[in-house]
């Protein structure tokens, strides 16, 4: 048990170090993408701004449950790429079908996996909320200045 829940702290520690450069990799291509796409209308930037940062978080969670299934290999609990990654997501998405299950001496090892993937998706949940709430009021706020310059430089002088 000691072993696997020491292989575990490796992998969180791996996983989350995944998880932050995906988080400053999401929030920076959506910048980039945000002052580079200035006359795309607000509904239509929000939507592929968001989709793009999903699309981001989700990759990351693929790889983080990639990481997991190397190691279940690695460490001899599966033989092939297909049925330990099956797994890991499963695993990992504390989805838990029970369709495949590990030998009673790695168990421990995939709740150490399940508890992982809760906070990483809690961390991903948190983040898109935030990421939205920072978007939509952006987006509220461009739209009331360039009102308020449309309403400016119409008036007579």
């Amino acid at each position: 048990m000691i072993q696997q829940l020491a292989i575990g702290a490796v992998l969180i520690t791996a996983t989350v170090m995944v998880h932050g450069v995906a988080t400053r990799s999401a929030i920076h291509f959506a910048v980039r993408l945000h002052t580079r796409s200035p006359m795309m209308p607000g509904a239509w930037k929000i939507t592929w701004l968001t989709a793009m940062f999903v699309m981001t978080m989700f990759l990351a969670a693929m790889l983080e449950a990639l990481i997991w299934a190397w190691t279940y290999i690695a460490v001899g609990a599966f033989d092939g790429l297909e049925s330990a990654f099956y797994f890991s997501l499963v695993a990992f998405s504390t989805l838990g079908f029970g369709d495949i299950v590990l030998d009673p001496s790695w168990r421990v090892l995939s709740a150490v996996e399940a508890t992982n993937g809760i906070i990483l998706f809690g961390w991903t949940t948190a983040l898109i909320f935030w990421f939205l709430q920072r978007l939509v009021g952006a987006s509220r706020l461009m739209d009331g200045l360039a009102a308020g310059v449309n309403r400016v430089s119409s008036r007579p002088d």
